[in-house]
């Protein structure tokens, strides 16, 4: 099958784009014909090793930059002729509505970030793909049909950004606490570190890593400096590779406020981690409900502080934990998202085909 999968760019550190490169290098290793059509980014090379093409399409919100990139993914989509066209993003989807449309290619649009108003936009596909349950309803909400709607839980095992990553833990000390996302307020760390503080002061032998960047990095840090803890609490920064240090973890724990198929869970799950994790959108659907992490409220930084002590105070819970993770992780793994997202294409072109 030839697909080309568009989106605003290819850099790291973004979690719908990481979802995107990782299916489409699946996709080609199957055999198919795989284009990704986007602003570009940082995964050049592992497209190339994938043998999956790359088509520049600049997706800069201007109404004459637009106009030419309209231009220059119709040339692609004549020349090119795929049989599904799959949008990432809103300006992807917006993008590409109107050509699928007259060439009738069949649209898939991916709901990555449903939290944002404009995810209502990706209700332009022929079929749309929720990365969670909780999407999945969210998006029903919003006024998609359900008939429209198939869940795809996001997952990463096996994915090729992961093939020549590091199998060696990082350097951390033990007992420690891991986060690993982005420094913004839908993660929650603020949460955490507040718990970390309610923790420090049964534990003080504790260590919290924190694992990541964004635009709120001074302010917790600025935070993390006005609590007594602050000595145990280390910012590691950006790392294009977290997967050392959740082999180094003993609890993860991801606080967040809203996160529709947070990519971490995946992969802390199959690093082994004992992990702890707000019952917000589609992170309990990615702990089994429990059964594979423990789940707390989230802005709850009590619940997350009691759940610590629990797992700390007793010599055998992390471990315990530890061995949960694995329940159901074969839901997790790349062929099964490849496998699904595949159903949904056959779907869409069933529908637009004449009977």
């Amino acid at each position: 099958m030839r697909v080309v999968h568009i989106l605003n760019h290819t850099r790291r550190l973004n979690g719908h784009v990481h979802v995107a490169v990782d299916l489409a290098c699946a996709q080609a290793s199957l055999g198919h014909e795989v284009f990704v059509a986007s602003g570009g980014g940082d995964f050049d090379r592992l497209f190339r090793d994938k043998g999956v093409s790359i088509a520049t399409i600049d997706h800069a919100r201007r109404i004459s930059t637009l106009l030419f990139s309209a231009i220059d993914l119709w040339k692609l989509l004549r020349d090119f002729k795929p049989a599904i066209v799959h949008a990432h993003m809103m300006t992807s989807a917006v993008l590409a509505f109107p050509i699928c449309r007259i060439t009738g290619i069949p649209l898939i649009t991916t709901v990555h970030n449903e939290f944002e108003r404009s995810a209502t936009l990706m209700g332009l596909g022929t079929r749309v793909i929720a990365v969670s349950d909780a999407v999945n309803a969210s998006m029903q909400r919003r006024g998609i049909p359900s008939s429209k709607i198939d869940t795809v839980l996001n997952g990463t095992i096996g994915a090729a950004r992961y093939e020549r990553r590091s199998e060696t833990p990082a350097q951390l000390r033990s007992p420690n606490i891991l986060f690993v996302g982005g420094l913004h307020p839908r993660k929650g760390l603020p949460d955490l570190l507040k718990a970390f503080e309610m923790v420090f002061q049964a534990r003080p032998d504790i260590r919290l890593y924190i694992v990541g960047d964004g635009p709120c990095r001074q302010e917790y840090v600025d935070m993390a400096n006005s609590l007594k803890s602050a000595s145990s609490i280390e910012f590691i920064g950006p790392s294009n590779d977290p997967y050392p240090y959740m082999l180094a973890g003993d609890v993860f724990v991801l606080p967040s406020h809203a996160d529709p198929a947070p990519l971490v869970i995946s992969e802390a799950r199959e690093a082994r981690c004992a992990i702890i994790g707000t019952a917000v959108d589609g992170i309990p659907q990615l702990l089994e409900n429990g059964d594979a992490g423990i789940l707390v409220p989230a802005h709850d930084p009590l619940a997350i502080a009691n759940a610590l002590l629990d797992l700390l105070g007793a010599p055998d819970s992390i471990d315990l934990w530890k061995s949960r993770s694995q329940i159901g992780i074969e839901k997790l793994h790349i062929d099964r998202v490849v496998r699904q997202t595949f159903d949904v294409y056959s779907a869409a072109i069933k529908a637009k085909t004449p009977s």
